[in-house]
């Protein structure tokens, strides 16, 4: 499955909106999913001008959830890009 490919893939369509970047059903964090899909075709741009897309989950607890992407938690691996210039 490639998380990037155009076409949103059918498990998509029953995901829920997690309001915590984690499985609403079971807590997994997302490094814990099967399967990931990044809708890269419709941004929306937040209150700072950046561009924010929807990331969908499918759990390894059979749910499928959603987050905007600019609520995944800090990682420890990579700063925040906070400090980035803006993109055009």
């Amino acid at each position: 499955m490639d998380a990037f490919q155009p076409t949103p893939p059918a498990w998509t369509n029953n995901a829920i909106h997690a309001f915590e970047f984690c499985c609403p059903n079971c807590s997994a964090n997302s490094l814990e999913a099967q399967q990931v899909w990044i809708n890269r075709r419709s941004p929306v741009y937040g209150d700072n001008h950046r561009r924010k897309w929807q990331e969908f989950y499918q759990c390894q607890c059979g749910g499928t959830w959603w987050a905007w992407s600019s609520d995944r938690p800090p990682s420890n691996l990579k700063p925040r890009d906070q400090d980035l210039p803006m993109e055009d």
